[in-house]
């Protein structure tokens, strides 16, 4: 996504309990890191009319994977600045997009 420019991420989901709490944070932060852009995580939590249980933890996190805000349970709103400039100053300074590859070609 940082090829085709992607500044934000927008990510809504509903981890089941026992995943959210082993995978949810690091998958998140990785989006992040990986596209050099600001993820924006709505996670539904609790439990629902079919018995499932959800994680929850809505969070932003900024393109170096730095946690900006967070809601770990419960309703609410989280706030964070999407800076524009920072993305600018991570972009120009990460030697790995100066080597991406576009396509797959197989061996």
């Amino acid at each position: 996504m940082v090829v085709a420019g992607v500044d934000v991420i927008l990510l809504p989901a509903a981890f089941t309990s026992v995943t959210g709490k082993a995978h949810w944070e690091p998958l998140v932060r990785a989006r992040a890191v990986e596209n050099l852009c600001y993820v924006v995580a709505a996670a539904q939590g609790g439990y629902h009319s079919n018995g499932r249980a959800t994680h929850g933890d809505s969070m932003i996190v900024d393109p170096w994977g730095t946690i900006l805000a967070r809601l770990t349970k419960g309703t609410g709103v989280i706030v964070g600045e999407i800076d524009s400039q920072r993305i600018e100053r991570i972009r120009a300074n990460f030697p790995t997009i100066d080597h991406i590859r576009l396509g797959f070609h197989a061996l």
